[in-house]
């Protein structure tokens, strides 16, 4: 949208029919001025978003204007782009502006706060949000609500989710629906816009929570950091009292032993790249000692003959390992696994259903 601050609406005199001087000219017949040669070039401003007095001020300053001569049309706008290249800075409206603008920057606590301190609606045009919203999350809304809300909802969203929507429902439903839509010529816009808005809210108001992941998640990412021995006695815990939620969490969990089931052949090179080769010969040589030998074939196999040679030759010169020392650089290698699929440059193997 063009800027409206260098000529805001103010009050002044209508102009006569004859043209006149710009220095005769108030504000806010100058800012209909550049607004009516914008409309004319077919520029799309919405005018929309002005506050409703704002709207009607300029409307009927432009219904007042008759002519304006080519100099003062070209003395109005190059004051309007002086004004504009003078602009470093603009802020939105208000305490609504700048919620718009924080919006995911700050905490939704404390947005939900300031709303309602200042009693700022959330929306600004709550059918934009319901518009963009799926056949799913509205479906309930038609099912649920009455007649008369549904044949509002179905008359405001696009044509292919209103028809998406309504062949979801029963037949009976869906006709008393459909015929209540040809009902909704006498709806106001107020009427329109507290529906709109008391749906967008309802279909929003999901709980605040107060952690981005899961418990199954939280507990599966605290046991990748923690000892074998512990993480198979809080997992064994887990089993005698939530068997569901155990089996959840080791599905979850990704540990050094995992490495043959949840990474692909083809990307151990790229995670070989990124470890450091002294911390990869000490989990390699504890392999055997800890179990995961099966671990340390499959990287072995996987990466270039040469450099598997010389990994191998480390390996055997390499002195016993102490069970400690191992754990420690397997650690460090889930991690540095879990930062490559954190930023997109590993994708992990889903497990299937019947895998541990």
């Amino acid at each position: 949208m063009v800027p409206m601050a260098p000529f805001p609406a103010l009050p002044g005199t209508d102009m006569e029919a004859q043209p006149q001087a710009p220095s005769t000219l108030s504000r806010k017949a100058k800012a209909a001025i550049v607004v009516r040669l914008l409309l004319n070039e077919g520029a799309d401003i919405p005018l929309e978003d002005l506050p409703e007095d704002l709207q009607a001020k300029l409307t009927k300053q432009m219904g007042s204007m008759r002519l304006v001569d080519r100099t003062t049309l070209a003395s109005v706008v190059a004051e309007f782009a002086d004004e504009l290249d003078s602009v470093g800075l603009s802020f939105k409206g208000g305490i609504a502006g700048a919620l718009d603008s924080l919006d995911g920057r700050i905490s939704k606590q404390t947005a939900a706060r300031l709303r309602k301190e200042a009693g700022v609606r959330q929306y600004g045009d709550p059918w934009a949000r319901l518009r963009d919203m799926s056949a799913e999350q509205l479906l309930p809304v038609l099912e649920n609500e009455s007649i008369e809300v549904a044949a509002v909802l179905l008359s405001k969203i696009p044509v292919p989710r209103a028809a998406e929507l309504l062949g979801q429902l029963p037949g009976p439903r869906a006709r008393r629906i459909t015929y209540a839509v040809s009902q909704t010529s006498a709806v106001t816009p107020d009427a329109v816009d507290r529906i709109g808005l008391s749906l967008a809210t309802q279909l929003d108001a999901k709980p605040l929570k107060a952690f981005d992941d899961g418990p199954v998640e939280r507990v599966g990412a605290i046991l990748n950091s923690t000892p074998a021995v512990t993480r198979d006695d809080v997992l064994e815990g887990l089993d005698e009292t939530d068997a569901g939620f155990a089996e959840l969490v080791r599905k979850a969990i990704f540990t050094f032993a995992n490495i043959p089931k949840r990474i692909a052949p083809r990307d151990i090179p790229r995670v070989i790249r990124e470890l450091d080769q002294e911390l990869l010969v000490t989990a390699l040589a504890g392999c055997e000692a800890a179990g995961m030998k099966e671990t340390a074939d499959f990287i072995l196999e996987n990466m270039s003959g040469r450099m598997a040679d010389q990994l191998r030759e480390e390996i055997e010169e390499r002195e016993k390992v102490k069970p400690a020392e191992c754990e420690e650089a397997m650690a460090e290698i889930v991690t540095k696994i879990r930062e490559m699929e954190a930023s997109g440059d590993l994708l992990l193997v889903v497990q299937d259903e019947d895998e541990g």
